[in-house]
């Protein structure tokens, strides 16, 4: 009894000691400057370092809880290509902000001030343009602005404020970056077992390998009429291929999500339901220690970048970074493929489950495994077999895919960006939220009203 209360004393010490909460983030652009605001409940202490290969800003924040929700800006003709935050037990809370070149930074914290709460400032500046220095000013903090050189008219804005169209340099950048190239989302599809490898058999003799084959294929033509996404089979045929090699025919194709296809067996045949995976964190930690173990082959990457080069404590860092980012995706896309799944019939486990499959431990790449059905409940063995219901499946599956990559659209993606309506959303938010007009909004979506439904999907102009 003691050993238990002083176990809940010590549970709710270590919540306790999260006193810090991020309550927002706001970004502005002028020219070559970035100015990124993290506002707080309570003052913050913070520890900032930077990583290459690629570039990377990185932001530890002591005592600080994990927002539930975090509405990261739009970041187009930014040079920050993503943000992302993670909980970590020794520091509390990091932030990782995916830089597409080089930058200069600074930083300051804030008081509160002017209605604004406490604050994190990052000023970004990109080498190589005209040189500027944050100055220190008197007065209202939160009007610093970055000094340029006397032949430039630019100035940045206070952090609450959108760039005036007025700003020659934004439109300069602007201008520049239409032309980028545009790329396809890649979905790796990972058919169970093939060859020699038939996996389970059914009652009348059906094999996991055939119905699975059939339901990724299906899959596949779902994806590939998807506007900007692109499907990659790792098995097209009746072949067997070894598990770490999937992974690697995923990467090598330059997979943005990998979805592997089973179909579940058990020794009671009245078991029913899909069940939707994704890696454990024990399965996580085992495949860090083989990958930092066998970096000098550099058979595997964190993140796209080699480890054979990396010192332990430099590799351990970004192979840290890249699994929590990739298993935090892993979990979104699992769990608005499982909400799909049930509307197609039985789920197994209401929610998601986790386990060491070796075809999940891609550390850069958001992974899940899907149980679609039973195949020894003689039932489900039948709908398995139905084409009917194999299209239903590939569906479903279909649904939780486009909703993840909505949610969390890639840089340089050719899908066309859409917001889903939240609780709480207005078209105002909204439009200020991708830096477009009401207006623009309303025609290009054809709304003959103000009004929002929660779940709809508008096209962002």
């Amino acid at each position: 009894m003691l050993r238990s209360l002083l176990g809940l004393l010590l549970l709710i010490s270590s919540f306790a000691a999260l006193s810090n909460s991020l309550e927002g983030l706001r970004l502005s652009q002028s020219g070559a400057d970035t100015r990124l605001v993290f506002d707080f409940k309570d003052e913050v202490k913070y520890k900032i370092f930077t990583l290459e290969s690629p570039y990377r800003l990185v932001i530890d924040l002591k005592n600080t809880k994990r927002p539930s929700k975090l509405l990261i800006p739009d970041l187009a003709n930014t040079p920050i290509q993503a943000i992302r935050h993670a909980s970590r037990q020794e520091i509390s809370l990091r932030v990782v902000i995916d830089l597409k070149h080089p930058q200069q930074y600074k930083s300051q914290t804030l008081k509160p001030d002017h209605g604004h709460p406490y604050r994190l400032v990052i000023d970004l500046h990109s080498k190589g343009s005209p040189s500027s220095q944050v100055s220190k000013t008197i007065g209202n903090p939160d009007t610093t602005k970055p000094v340029a050189k006397a032949t430039t008219t630019k100035v940045a804005p206070k952090p609450d404020q959108t760039i005036s169209k007025a700003v020659k340099p934004t439109l300069t950048i602007t201008k520049s970056i239409k032309t980028m190239k545009k790329r396809d989302i890649i979905v790796a599809i990972d058919p169970g077992h093939g060859g020699q490898d038939s996996g389970a058999l059914g009652k009348h003799k059906t094999k996991e390998k055939d119905v699975v084959l059939a339901i990724a294929k299906r899959l596949a033509k779902l994806i590939d009429k998807e506007p900007g996404m692109r499907s990659y089979l790792t098995r097209d045929r009746d072949v067997f291929i070894p598990l770490r090699h999937r992974i690697k025919r995923a990467r090598n194709n330059n997979a943005d999500m990998f979805i592997s296809i089973h179909a579940d067996a058990f020794k009671n045949t009245k078991a029913k339901g899909a069940s939707v995976f994704v890696l454990s964190e024990r399965g996580a930690s085992s495949e860090a220690a083989q990958l930092l173990a066998d970096k000098e082959n550099a058979a595997d990457l964190a993140g796209g970048i080699s480890l054979e080069d990396k010192d332990d404590l430099l590799a351990s860092v970004l192979l840290d970074l890249s699994q929590t980012a990739s298993l935090e995706g892993s979990l979104e896309v699992a769990n608005t493929v499982l909400a799909g799944l049930k509307r197609v019939g039985n789920v197994h486990k209401k929610h998601v489950e986790s386990a060491a499959f070796v075809v999940l431990k891609s550390p850069d790449i958001p992974s899940l495994l899907v149980e679609t059905a039973f195949i020894s409940n003689p039932d489900e063995e039948r709908k398995l077999k139905s084409p009917s219901h194999q299209n239903k499946l590939a569906r479903a599956m279909m649904s939780g895919i486009r909703s993840y990559f909505q949610r969390n659209p890639l840089p340089n993606s050719s899908m066309p960006q859409q917001h889903i309506v939240s609780r709480g959303d207005t078209l105002s938010t909204i439009a200020q939220r991708y830096r477009v007009s009401i207006a623009l909004l309303r025609s290009n979506n054809k709304l003959s009203s103000t009004k929002l439904r929660v779940g709809e999907i508008l096209l962002i102009p």
